[in-house]
């Protein structure tokens, strides 16, 4: 929460004017008699961007700052719309945020923060610009927003039998470890040159590669002649490789190793870069998950997504039954833009 990126100076400079007409009282929307002003939402626009590496050197003139913000706030202006609405409703349900529960989560921050003591926790707030009230404010904000959806949302969520097994056989891949092999390999690489291969460099890679075929196979170990032998980067690991899914193996490699038992050498075979011996290491054979075994997964997913879809239509209810009051054009429109956005996707 309280590590900052040097960019925060930046971003705030930059969004010192970017909302274009003056400002009444700094209040930009009045929702159902609450207000989000200028600096509350500055500091969301802050939070949004302050992790970007590639806004870490701009300046507050910077187009590509201007176009991070401007790409951002729509967004962001239509969630803090959301959260006034859903901090109302929790407030309607008698809802707050207790001494208690207040101290425990301020512990927690300190602790993920590994702050020490109350003078350091009290010099993090100032640099955040917040004071213990304003900390307490945004906790009890997210707190009542939460709440009110949890009770009026997620617990109402169910999944049903029939849904799990439609989303199961709908979605097999999902429950499905494709088989994966591992293998070690040695490398005898052929030169190249301008003028091609040397025909005489080629039959001594190959000659090569077979004579340390043989050794492998009279039981000398794989590792170590990979490491004397090998010109792959492979060499430094004993020639290891994998685990390597099969079905992203070429398929006359496929064809091959299917024929192999674990322990199996392949013989030398030419490359692009040379002559190459493989050796099956292990072999997973492909497994499908039982429904029964995936229950618990399917009704997480499907649960999911049905609580995405009744979140967004519980809003939309909340949203037609609130007086809300602009006092900024820009951001108006910035809202009904991604309000229109949301919408679309909801009715898709």
């Amino acid at each position: 929460m309280f590590k900052r990126s040097a960019v925060v100076a930046v971003i705030l400079a930059a969004l010192a004017a970017p909302l274009g007409a003056e400002i009444i009282e700094q209040v930009l929307v009045n929702v159902n008699g609450d207000i989000l002003t200028k600096t509350e939402f500055e500091q969301r626009q802050v939070a949004a961007l302050r992790g970007r590496p590639e806004l870490a050197n701009v300046t507050p003139e910077s187009p590509a700052l201007r176009t991070a913000i401007a790409q951002v706030t729509p967004q962001l202006v239509l969630e803090a719309v959301d959260e006034l609405l859903l901090v109302q409703r929790g407030r309607e349900r008698g809802l707050v945020l207790g001494d208690e529960q207040f101290k425990s989560i301020v512990e927690n921050i300190r602790k993920s923060n590994n702050i020490e003591s109350e003078e350091q926790f009290q010099a993090a707030l100032k640099q955040e610009g917040m004071t213990m009230t304003d900390l307490r404010r945004a906790l009890e904000r997210q707190m009542l927003a939460s709440e009110a959806q949890r009770r009026d949302v997620v617990d109402k969520i169910s999944v049903t039998e029939a849904e799990a097994r439609a989303y199961y056989e709908g979605h097999r891949n999902e429950f499905t470890t494709p088989s994966e092999v591992t293998l070690r390999e040695i490398l005898v690489e052929v030169p190249v040159t301008e003028k091609g291969i040397n025909v005489a460099q080629d039959d001594e890679a190959k000659a090569e590669a077979e004579e340390v075929r043989k050794r492998l196979l009279a039981g000398e170990p794989f590792p170590r002649l990979a490491a004397e032998y090998s010109d792959a980067p492979s060499k430094a690991n004993g020639g290891l490789i994998g685990p390597i899914r099969v079905n992203e193996i070429a398929d006359a490699l496929q064809a091959q190793l299917g024929k192999m038992k674990v322990g199996d050498l392949t013989e030398a075979i030419r490359t692009t870069r040379g002559y190459q011996i493989l050796k099956l290491e292990s072999r997973t054979e492909t497994k499908i998950r039982s429904f029964d075994e995936a229950r618990a997964d399917i009704s997480n997913h499907v649960g999911n997504e049905k609580m995405a879809l009744e979140r967004l239509k519980y809003l939309e209810k909340l949203r037609s039954q609130a007086t809300i009051t602009w006092r900024n054009e820009e951001l108006r429109k910035a809202y009904e833009q991604a309000l229109a956005e949301r919408r679309k996707a909801l009715a898709g």
